[in-house]
């Protein structure tokens, strides 16, 4: 009994404090990782955000700016079959904002003429601000 009423009293107090919460406006979503799946997954959650109605801003960093480049292949994925660059062009005409870091281009030898289109150089204070919003959720892959 003793033990009860202290979860009892846990689930009161997350259940009332719920519903306090600010509702989110979507996501922030922080790509780096090279890896096929772990890029899927970043893209399968922003793609269930933006069908929930809610903003999708994603930045591609390191070998995850890669998706962004026109003619460079990424894996496909299973159950999906598709690849995480074709959820990132989906993704794109569904809303959502895409950016690669602006270390990207020139440590990878290019420059914005090789970013599919709706892509875009980030601008370090306005991904801080975004970041910093208490109105979005942050993921980072």
């Amino acid at each position: 009994m003793k033990k009860i009423i202290p979860m009892v009293f846990c689930l009161v107090f997350l259940f009332v404090s719920s519903g306090f919460s600010k509702e989110s406006k979507g996501l922030n979503v922080i790509v780096t990782s090279g890896d096929a799946q772990t890029q899927m997954m970043a893209m399968a959650l922003s793609m269930m955000t933006l069908k929930k109605d809610k903003e999708v801003n994603m930045v591609l960093c390191s070998k995850a700016g890669d998706l962004a480049v026109k003619g460079l292949k990424s894996e496909i994925v299973k159950p999906l079959d598709k690849s995480p660059k074709m959820m990132l062009k989906f993704l794109i005409q569904k809303g959502a904002t895409v950016k690669v870091c602006p270390l990207y281009l020139p440590n990878a030898a290019k420059d914005e003429s090789v970013l599919i289109d709706g892509v875009t150089v980030a601008v370090p204070a306005e991904v801080a601000a975004s970041l910093l919003d208490d109105e979005y959720q942050n993921l980072s892959y």
